[in-house]
């Protein structure tokens, strides 16, 4: 772990800046010049030959990227971000019941993949899964960190860029309809955008609204100390609930007299969320259980509110300040309530309500200049302040629970980041170029609450970061790329907070959750390699392989405290994990001169970790998947368009301590689109979700002492769904 303070870093700053002079000579801009006659047939020749060679940032940038653009985005016309990132090559979306997706980088767990929004981090308890896809103009995947992003990434940084095009007179609107699976509901979608003179506007916005009911199966297996079965329960339930959710994203831009830009974009996003559960369960072996009649209710409202001012400066010496300023407003509020029937022998109604509200503000700056022809300079800072207050009453039949205080438990966090950095991108020669940069990140957490002591957090990280790309001479279209990153991951507010969490039903599987103020965060040291081979247009295979060292890991442990079940964030030593993936790309026609407008893609991922504090066999990252692949064909002819996706997940089990372990079941998703155009402003897309039909299970095990063994899978039933999407331009 590196550790600098700010006076060290200032001259660390002052000494890069000196070594780059602001007065350096930079390169001359090339001329244009305009041919008339048969010159100007010969200059289109040459436009043709540059577009068949034109700039990708997959293959050109030196940083390894992956953009999937908005004509990806839409495709399958999936409601929200995670659907999408599904079927990228190295992600693989995680979800225990169907909703609440993790997104996840190189098969490792929550927390390790840095979610980005415009290249600031998502504000808490904002969830994927409430971002629609139409308000996203592309969604950039870095699989190496760079030191302009946060370096809590040790698995990747997945950004989203908002819809910031825009087109003079443009008019979309999307109305469409999911069905299927007990699931049904509306969506709209609307885009306007047009130019003023030096103003231009663009407003994206989508409604979702969906119902569903399905039923949740559970068991619960129990075993003795010397194997022999103990406990059989089985649990149905039956969920009712429905989702609302709202996005909203305008934009304004101005280009002022001096050539300088103004931009303020805004982002709106509300979810609210409704769901009803009765539980019944019956034992075949051994006691009943203590509630076997359970009816329980969940009401959440989330709001997000965020907006930023941009300010572009070209300088006269060819440089360029970028500066933005941002508000975040954020606020939460759930009543989780389990109550019994009436006359059951152990009557509860138990209500636990939650609210959070947080407000922040951010400053992001950056300073680029081109030095000596080849050196792509670039400075600047990324700072920011947060309070959050939260505050939990828990009631029993209408009657607050100790600590019966009148405002309920409360707690105020505040959080203070600031971060420098500096970076280089530097074109050695024609073929080779190198990407050297340097962030220094601070994060002080300080949490009060009136039943805890105050706790304060503090890490500083310094992280330097390398990456290079070299073109292989005489191998068109070979390349070699190589990363060396450090990296962390900060405890969240969650794991900090040394306030218990309570489950009614308290059990090994089922445990009480308290944060750990003394958490540190978790250093990873990574190292990438990658060989990309692009053989006609449009057409990649590509190898790479990956590395982490992860120090100070964070696993939770269950413990019993002499009352209850508890589970608590602990560092639990060193963690090492690797990666190998494997991606291909292209047209049929590559292949076959006169072949269909078919496009063909596949990727494999497989990893491997351990980890030293638990002991074997499976002493694997919590939560990692060992081996990923995605297939996916696209086909056109005419009017039509057409094609299908599949993605699989590897199981397996994971020991998360001595006692605990947890199993990851495989999972197999099918998907299918078709696209027609009635007439260029006019088209009907129709897509098809999960068409295997799978559920989605969760299943672990304890061993508790003097009881022995237990296992409980819960599993939600799901099924094929369908969507239609009447897409008009007016």
């Amino acid at each position: 772990m590196y550790i600098l303070s700010p006076i060290r870093l200032t001259l660390l700053a002052t000494a890069l800046a000196a070594a780059f002079p602001a007065d350096a000579q930079e390169t001359p801009p090339a001329a244009a010049s305009k041919a008339a006659g048969a010159a100007a047939q010969e200059m289109q020749k040459v436009e043709v030959r540059g577009n068949a060679d034109s700039y990708d940032p997959r293959r050109d940038d030196t940083a390894t990227k992956i953009v999937v653009g908005q004509a990806e985005i839409a495709k399958y016309g999936d409601t929200n971000v995670a659907d999408v990132l599904k079927r990228v090559p190295g992600i693989t979306v995680s979800s225990p019941n169907g909703r609440n997706a993790e997104i996840r980088m190189r098969g490792l767990g929550v927390g390790y993949t840095q979610i980005l929004i415009n290249g600031e981090r998502a504000p808490n308890g904002f969830t994927l899964d409430s971002l629609a896809p139409d308000v996203i103009e592309r969604i950039e995947v870095l699989r190496a960190a760079s030191a302009e992003f946060s370096t809590q990434s040790v698995a990747g940084t997945v950004n989203i860029v908002l819809k910031k095009t825009v087109r003079s007179g443009q008019r979309e609107f999307k109305l469409g309809a999911r069905a299927g699976s007990g699931l049904s509901g509306p969506t709209a979608n609307i885009q306007v955008s047009d130019k003023l003179g030096k103003m231009s506007y663009s407003i994206a916005g989508s409604v979702m609204a969906e119902q569903f009911k399905r039923e949740v199966a559970s068991d619960e297996q129990g075993y003795d100390p010397s194997g022999r079965p103990a406990v059989a329960r089985h649990t149905d339930g039956d969920e009712n609930g429905r989702l609302m959710l709202i996005n909203l994203a305008p934009r304004l831009n101005w280009t002022l007299d001096n050539g300088d830009t103004l931009t303020s974009q805004s982002f709106v996003n509300s979810a609210r969320f409704r769901n009803d559960n009765r539980e019944t369960t019956t034992a075949s072996l051994g006691t009943s259980a203590f509630y076997p009649a359970l009816n329980s209710s969940l009401r959440s409202d989330n709001d997000v509110v965020r907006t930023e001012l941009n300010w572009v400066h070209k300088l006269a010496s060819g440089a360029k300040l970028d500066v933005k300023a941002s508000l975040i407003g954020g606020q939460n509020t759930t009543d989780s309530r389990r109550t019994t029937p009436p006359g059951a022998a152990r009557p509860v109604d138990n209500l636990v309500h939650l609210e959070a509200e947080e407000a922040g503000t951010t400053t992001v700056g950056k300073f680029s200049k081109t030095i000596l022809k080849d050196h792509a300079l670039g400075m600047g800072w990324d700072a920011g302040y947060s309070v959050r207050e939260d505050s939990r009453e828990e009631s029993e039949a209408g009657r607050l629970l100790l600590p019966a205080l009148p405002d309920g438990e409360t707690s105020d966090s505040r959080v203070a980041r600031l971060a420098l950095y500096a970076q280089d991108e530097w074109n050695l020669t024609p073929r080779w170029s190198l990407y050297l940069g340097a962030r220094w990140e601070g994060i002080r957490t300080r949490t009060t609450g009136n039943t805890f002591s105050t706790g304060r957090s503090s890490s500083y990280v310094w992280s330097p970061v390398m990456q290079t790309l070299f073109k292989i001479p005489d191998k068109k279209g070979d390349q070699i790329r190589f990363a060396v990153t450090r990296t962390y991951k900060a405890p969240s507010f969650q794991q900090l907070i040394p306030r218990r969490q309570s489950a009614i039903d308290n059990r090994s599987t089922d445990p009480d959750f308290a944060g750990n103020p003394d958490l540190k965060p978790e250093l990873a040291l990574g190292f990438d390699a990658s060989y990309e081979h692009y053989w006609a247009e449009g057409a990649l295979v590509s190898i790479s392989a990956s590395m982490r060292r992860i120090d100070d890991y964070t696993r939770t442990l269950v413990d019993f405290d002499g009352a209850r079940w508890v589970a608590m964030p602990t560092n639990a030593g060193r963690a090492r994990t690797r990666g190998l993936e494997l991606e291909t790309k292209f047209p049929l026609k590559a292949l076959m001169k006169d072949a269909p407008a078919i496009d063909l893609r596949a990727s494999l991922s497989a990893n491997w970790s351990r980890v030293e504090g638990v002991p074997g066999p499976d002493n694997r990252l919590d939560g990692q998947t060992r081996l990923s692949g995605n297939l996916g064909i696209d086909y056109r002819r005419g009017e039509l368009s057409t094609g299908a996706s599949f993605a699989y997940k590897q199981g397996g089990t994971v020991r998360v301590s001595e006692r605990q372990t947890s199993f990851i079941v495989p999972r197999r998703e099918l998907e299918a689109y078709a696209l027609y155009k009635f007439t260029p402003r006019q088209q009907l897309r129709v897509a098809l979700s999960n068409l295997l039909g799978q559920d989605f299970v969760n299943r672990g095990s304890f061993v508790e002492e003097e009881r022995g063994l237990v296992v409980r899978e819960t599993r939600f039933k799901a099924g094929p769904s369908v969507r239609a999407t009447l897409e008009l331009k007016f």
